[in-house]
């Protein structure tokens, strides 16, 4: 009789333990989910208030002591509906972990079918130790259920939801056995079986903050994967924006923003810097639209990038153009701005020849670019005046 009293005051104890641990697993959901505003969190809610639910159906039946069929069916009813909706709704807080678009698997159909098969379930137990062994054993396929669909689906930080589960489902195997082994002996025992059972509530504890800090930490792994994905999205637009920015929407060739840049690289090793104009351009515009204009300028840059490919193609402003090439040798610069005038030429836009003058001027190694610049600048309307002449 002393022996049976410790091991009942042994279970009370551990289940104590595991609703206090459980309360306060709740209690941390609760408050992260409202901290963090995250939709994977509201399952884990759901999941350890359930739990929570049905560890005070056990005090509650620990108080009321029911000897009558129907309060055993009723709390037995309650317990494992709220042990298996606990566990359906922690299979659904995995899915969110893992799943691009989960389907849940607890709603309000499945609650009413959940519902009315724990009642009809419980109604046929003849007995606590069988409730233990059916509740046992779902515990033990729903959590190895959990723990092979987080593996198999490699959730970010998932092993030590991974391994919580694995491990509440080993011990909920083990559970099952050992009321399987109570309920067909039909003796209640005093034993190590016994004792294992009065306390297993407080080994569930332990695996159950292990499962939460799984869930925590596979949280974090995901929005570490968040960040890092938003990092990079964010890097590409501001690539791109840098792209638009610094290149002419109409030609493709870079924009007087990107200039400053490209002559300070340019300045590293010295270049030539030429600078084009259109001959009567303006003309152009006036007398057959800005249409035909935008036209011209796309076949003069197109025409430009041909014959310097490696090198720097800017439209300046309007319909001058500069470009700033690594080539240090007059007379190649010279075939290529005359291999340039024969292409435009061979190639007229929609009967007209684009016509161009052109300065040069040399900025040295470490020389002052704006001041070659100017050079090219004044060449170029040199060239302009003795065309027009």
């Amino acid at each position: 009789m002393g022996g049976r009293m410790e091991l009942l005051l042994l279970w009370r104890w551990s289940t104590l333990v595991q609703v206090s641990s459980d309360l306060l697993i709740a209690v941390f959901f609760v408050a992260l989910a409202h901290s963090l505003r995250r939709t994977e969190l509201r399952a884990w809610v759901g999941a350890w208030s359930a739990n929570l639910a049905a560890l005070s159906v056990t005090i509650v039946f620990w108080l009321l002591q029911p000897q009558s069929r129907l309060a055993f069916v009723v709390l037995a009813t309650l317990y494992l509906f709220a042990k298996t909706l606990f566990l359906l709704l922690l299979i659904d807080g995995a899915l969110e972990f893992v799943a691009a678009r989960a389907n849940r698997i607890v709603n309000r159909t499945s609650v009413a079918i959940l519902a009315l098969a724990c009642a009809v379930c419980c109604a046929l137990l003849p007995s606590i130790d069988a409730l233990g062994v059916v509740g046992a054993s779902v515990i033990s396929l729903c959590m190895a259920a959990c723990a092979v669909l987080v593996a198999s689906r490699r959730a970010p930080i998932g092993g030590w939801l991974v391994t919580g589960c694995a491990l509440r489902s080993l011990l909920a195997a083990a559970e099952a056995i050992a009321f399987g082994m109570k309920w067909s002996s039909g003796d209640s025992g005093t034993g190590v079986l016994a004792a294992f059972l009065a306390s297993h509530s407080s080994f569930d504890t332990g695996v159950e903050w292990m499962i939460a800090l799984g869930c925590v930490l596979t949280l974090h792994g995901m929005i570490q994967r968040e960040l890092t994905r938003a990092n990079g999205e964010l890097t590409s637009a501001k690539e791109e924006l840098q792209v638009m920015l610094d290149h002419d929407q109409l030609t493709g060739a870079y924009s007087r923003r990107a200039m400053p840049t490209v002559l300070r690289a340019a300045q590293s090793t010295g270049a030539t810097i030429l600078f084009f104009d259109l001959d009567g351009f303006k003309k152009v515009n006036d007398r057959r639209g800005h249409h035909f204009g935008d036209a011209c300028l796309t076949r003069f840059a197109n025409e430009l990038r041909t014959q310097f490919p490696s090198d720097r193609v800017i439209r300046y402003a309007g319909d001058e153009f500069i470009v700033v090439t690594l080539e240090r040798e007059p007379s190649r610069i010279t075939e290529r701005v005359a291999a340039m005038r024969a292409a435009l030429d061979a190639r007229p836009v929609d009967g007209l020849r684009i016509a161009f003058s052109v300065g040069m001027a040399n900025l040295l190694a470490q020389g002052d670019a704006e001041a070659a610049l100017r050079a090219a600048d004044e060449a170029m309307y040199s060239e302009k005046a003795a065309r027009a002449a």
